[in-house]
């Protein structure tokens, strides 16, 4: 795996900017590779992750740089519980490691450097120099893959009855003899609401 000044550089370029959760999701993802062995993760390993994350932040971005993971490439799972967080799963043998951002680091950071006034330039020193243990918690957890989550899976395409638009890997529902995307189905839950022609 390349370093961490180097990964750092890819993050930046990716997000557009270099920050504190930069580079705690550098260091996370990196951890996480480490903890299963996945020495090439964009590379000859690139087919072994899938990685959950847990917050849509700079880190997000990190982890994908240096996993590979990508929404996709159906490897990179949003789940959005704001939590600092990231659970790394090597499909080749199940094992997998979730690993958390201790809040603990924040005042750690400060304590380690009170002359930087700037919040976020005290936090991206500390996070670069910080021993993983002060930085994260990790738990090795069990995570159940349905075979649809799998990246590669191919499942039935068909069309919405209601609106007609295409729904992929078996996200519908049948509802009263019909085939129904889940807008459709509930469209209570919609993130959208129609709108109309401005």
């Amino acid at each position: 795996m390349e370093s961490l000044d180097d990964l750092l550089k890819l993050a930046e370029e990716a997000h557009g900017h270099l920050c504190a959760g930069q580079i705690l999701g550098v260091r996370m993802a990196m951890l996480g590779c480490q903890r299963l062995g996945v020495d090439e993760p964009r590379g000859k390993d690139r087919k072994r992750l899938v990685t959950f994350i847990e917050i849509d932040r700079c880190a997000t971005d990190a982890i994908g740089v240096v996993t590979g993971c990508r929404l996709g490439k159906r490897a990179l799972k949003f789940r959005d519980w704001g939590k600092m967080a990231a659970t790394f799963v090597d499909v080749a043998n199940g094992r997998a490691v979730r690993i958390a951002a201790r809040e603990s680091s924040k005042a750690r950071a400060r304590e380690l450097y009170p002359e930087i006034e700037n919040k976020n330039q005290q936090q991206m020193r500390a996070y670069r120099e910080m021993p993983d243990e002060e930085l994260f918690a990790e738990e090795w957890v069990e995570v159940t893959l349905d075979p649809k989550e799998f990246p590669g899976y191919r499942g039935e395409r068909v069309a919405c009855d209601a609106c007609g638009e295409g729904i992929n890997y078996d996200r519908f529902v049948r509802q009263e003899g019909k085939t129904l995307c889940l807008a459709c189905a509930a469209p209570e839950n919609r993130y959208y609401r129609p709108a109309g022609n401005p």
